[in-house]
């Protein structure tokens, strides 16, 4: 490992930089204006199939599929990167590939039209794989640049500058789609086509600031008469079997898998849900969303200061609840207003359960260990798995239904399931209590 000094001050401010470069492409390309954008051009008023590779689908649950498909191969491959990143330590070099492939898979979206929905897909598939394994990496440097006692409050930093950074990207995109006509824009396409591109600028070049910033690791197994295979096997059998015999993180992971279904397919599917059931317009759609992540920042830091008094576990059971009451009242919106409030409260919750459970698991980690990468690929596994199971069930339900309401009432049973899980992790709450009072 690099020479580094864990809670320097400057090392967690580039490490959180990370968050502020890449969170654009969350809100921006997830959340608000590509969402907008692709809906927009994919109704006719008469329906709302669209045609891909001659298959006939609804356009939501095309983007839906695209997603699912986007997470399920990284969660194949995530286990193989990360063993490979920890090996031979190629961490930062990992970090790098997967940080460029999604950067420039934005810009690629520039050319995205319905007569291109084909490469618009794509490219939305390859910028989601990338910004999956460039979050992979950087949660694994939670534990190499804060100590046990820090981690709640640096994971909530690290929230906090991706949720001001993209909103600050988000305003500046803002501008171009709401006032076209300032900068003598003529087609409608274009303010929504160069947001995307303007994201990929801002995810490579704010990324500039961790990477010539974070340490890389060392090689953890000894290269001398192995070959690449040989090494990443055994690097993943090692730390396998260290999760294997560490019951805190096999309690942990199956509960973070149940509330990861819900929350990740919720910030998906908030803006398309607003548009197509509620007929709201496109300024008050992106409002909403700036709203939500400006709240998610107290959400943040609420939920670090709960911990250190109630503990990890009993917030993240309290939060899971809350979230139950989230997907019920979804299925009541009736009108704007009780859709703005409910999009606070995900905003506080969101940011409070993201934060905290990166924390709890960074905490749960073997002291001393420095196969971080490995061991946060089983966390992040978790988690994109979970957003697999949501957004395909979302588009099932939906393909079904024809009604998006349900898509949303049926996320409820995923964070009962959650909340009852958590409930084995309990035991633990005092001894992470403990690792914060140290």
């Amino acid at each position: 490992m690099e020479e580094y000094i864990k809670n320097d001050k400057k090392l967690i401010r580039s490490w959180a930089m990370f968050d502020w470069a890449n969170s654009a492409y969350n809100l921006v390309i997830t959340s608000t204006i590509f969402p907008i954008y692709y809906i927009t051009i994919t109704s006719d008023g008469k329906g709302d199939y669209v045609s891909f590779f001659g298959f006939d689908l609804i356009n939501t649950v095309l983007s839906n599929y695209a997603l699912a498909f986007a997470y399920l191969t990284m969660v194949l491959a995530l286990p193989f990167l990360s063993s490979f990143a920890d090996a031979n330590g190629k961490k930062l070099q990992v970090m790098k590939f997967f940080t460029y492939t999604g950067a420039i898979a934005c810009m690629g979206l520039f050319f995205f039209k319905l007569d291109t929905l084909e490469w618009g897909i794509i490219c939305f598939t390859l910028a989601a794989m990338g910004y999956i394994g460039g979050v992979a990496i950087n949660n694994s440097y939670l534990p190499i640049v804060a100590s046990v006692d820090r981690q709640d409050e640096v994971s909530a930093k690290g929230f906090a500058y991706g949720y001001v950074g993209c909103v600050t990207i988000q305003v500046i995109c803002f501008v171009f789609v709401l006032k076209p006509d300032w900068f003598g824009i003529t087609d409608a396409s274009f303010p929504a086509r160069l947001s995307f591109l303007l994201v990929g600028l801002w995810w490579l070049g704010f990324s500039l600031i961790p990477f010539n910033a974070l340490p890389n690791n060392s090689p953890s197994v000894v290269v001398k008469g192995k070959s690449l295979i040989q090494r990443v096997n055994s690097e993943f059998k090692d730390v396998w079997s260290q999760v294997r015999i560490n019951e805190g993180i096999k309690k942990f992971l199956p509960a973070y898998f149940f509330n990861s279904v819900g929350v990740q397919t919720i910030m998906v599917v908030a803006t398309m849900f607003g548009q197509k059931e509620l007929d709201l317009e496109q300024q008050s759609l992106i409002i909403t969303i700036i709203l939500i992540q400006l709240v998610a920042i107290i959400g943040a830091f609420i939920m670090s200061f709960l911990a250190k008094y109630w503990g990890n576990i009993v917030v993240l059971l309290l939060v899971t609840l809350l979230w139950v009451t989230i997907c019920i009242s979804a299925f009541y919106l009736s009108n704007a207003t009780q859709f703005y409030g409910l999009a606070v409260m995900v905003g506080l919750l969101m940011g409070g359960i993201q934060s905290l459970s990166r924390s709890t698991y960074s905490k749960m980690l073997p002291t001393n260990t420095e196969d971080t990468t490995a061991f946060f690929s089983f966390y992040d596994i978790t988690e994109k798995l979970g957003i697999v199971v949501g957004l395909v069930c979302f588009g099932v339900i939906e393909q079904l239904t024809h009604n998006i309401r349900y898509s949303a009432l049926s996320l409820s049973i995923f964070f009962i399931i959650g909340f009852l899980l958590l409930l084995r992790v309990l035991k633990f709450n005092s001894d992470l209590k403990a690792r914060i009072d140290e």
